[in-house]
């Protein structure tokens, strides 16, 4: 004789039934989703609490991953650990002291003449769209003008001046909590990363160890591709400008080495600035010239030089870059815009790794040791 179902067994499977269904998985799904979006959250705002402990750390490990064949080719020349690493660190801190101070002084020494030129610039822009073919509204020319002054002498840039020295305090300590992560993560990488590892076994170890690999040569591929990219430009613009007998050349060449370390917008605001000076200094053909020379340089860019120099160093979207540069940059400002680029293509590759899609896991021995400067 069956049994008859009891009362509790009747109540609990429509209550099954319910999330059985397409709009079931649909809100499953969904609850799942916003709870990644929540800690994901929480983890970034968590770590913007102590970002002057975050982003020296992430600038060290680019830093490392840039410079780690450095120190293994000394390795193989046969030099002590100890001796390669010291050699590479002292000679990358030359490195950047050197090209920090030459930035800083041929920069500074001019500053003021440039301001005033692009500041030239500006009115005869407005003068030119004034005046022009298609001229615009003195109304609007002033409401765009109104709008500048009133974010420029905004609170909010007003405390950020204030809390100046706050800055300069945090940017010191920053630095040399960098350089001394930098030591560590160059004398003892390896050792942090297999630290790391030590709950992990088997598939899962394997991958982690693939993961470390990608991240390196995805961070040290696209710092050094950047920098060749970034001189290239400076030079081939700074050429131009001096061709053209434009003022204040060199420090508009220096500008361009620094901003397009920030991809997209970098190369085009320096470009910006330059065709404003050579307005006021030569007239508008030669701006135009100028405006021609940064166009052809930005296409060279992005059609030749990043290919070649970055390989697969930065497999993505203009339309990814974009959104990762906007977020780095309201997270935390020009450092957020420069790094927010070569973490989103470590993420991108972290993710390829994992899902065993990245074509480059077939070069790697997931059962060799790790590099000397694996990541932290």
């Amino acid at each position: 004789m069956a049994r008859a179902a009891r009362p509790s067994e009747n109540r609990r499977k429509p209550a099954a039934a319910l999330w059985a269904d397409g709009l079931g998985r649909v809100g499953i799904r969904s609850a799942q989703v916003l709870l990644i979006l929540a800690v994901a959250v929480a983890s970034v705002y968590a770590l913007m609490q102590i970002k002057l402990l975050v982003i020296p750390v992430l600038i060290a490990l680019i830093l490392a991953a840039a410079i780690g064949p450095f120190v293994n080719m000394l390795r193989r020349r046969g030099l002590p650990g100890a001796a390669a690493t010291g050699i590479a660190f002292v000679a990358l801190l030359i490195l950047l002291a050197g090209v920090s101070t030459v930035i800083y002084f041929s920069v500074r020494s001019q500053w003021g003449d440039l301001a005033q030129q692009a500041s030239s610039g500006l009115d005869e822009l407005e003068q030119f769209l004034r005046n022009g073919p298609v001229p615009i509204d003195q109304e609007q020319l002033d409401q765009a003008r109104e709008g500048i002054i009133q974010f420029a002498t905004s609170s909010q840039v007003r405390s950020g001046a204030i809390t100046g020295l706050s800055v300069v305090t945090e940017f010191i300590t920053g630095t040399i909590l960098m350089v001394v992560i930098l030591f560590f993560f160059l004398k003892d990488g390896a050792k942090i990363w297999n630290f790391f590892l030590r709950p992990f076994t088997g598939e899962r170890e394997a991958k982690l160890r693939r993961v470390g690999s990608r991240t390196l040569e995805v961070l040290g591929g696209y710092v050094r591709g950047t920098a060749i990219v970034a001189l290239v430009d400076a030079v081939a613009i700074g050429a131009a400008l001096l061709i053209l007998q434009v003022p204040l050349a060199f420090p508009l060449a220096i500008i361009v080495f620094m901003t397009a370390f920030i991809p997209l917008v970098g190369a085009t605001v320096a470009g910006i600035l330059a065709a404003l000076v050579a307005l006021v200094a030569n007239g508008p053909v030669v701006a135009l010239i100028v405006v021609a020379v940064v166009v052809a340089v930005n296409q060279l860019e992005g059609d030749f030089l990043q290919p070649v120099v970055m390989g697969k160093s930065l497999q993505l979207h203009a339309l990814v870059i974009l959104m990762a540069l906007t977020a780095g940059t309201i997270l935390a400002g020009i450092v957020g815009a420069v790094l927010a680029v070569p973490l989103a293509a470590v993420a991108w590759a972290i993710i390829q790794v994992w899902t065993a899609e990245d074509p480059h896991l077939e070069d790697m021995n997931p059962d060799l040791p790790p590099a000397n400067t694996q990541p932290a």
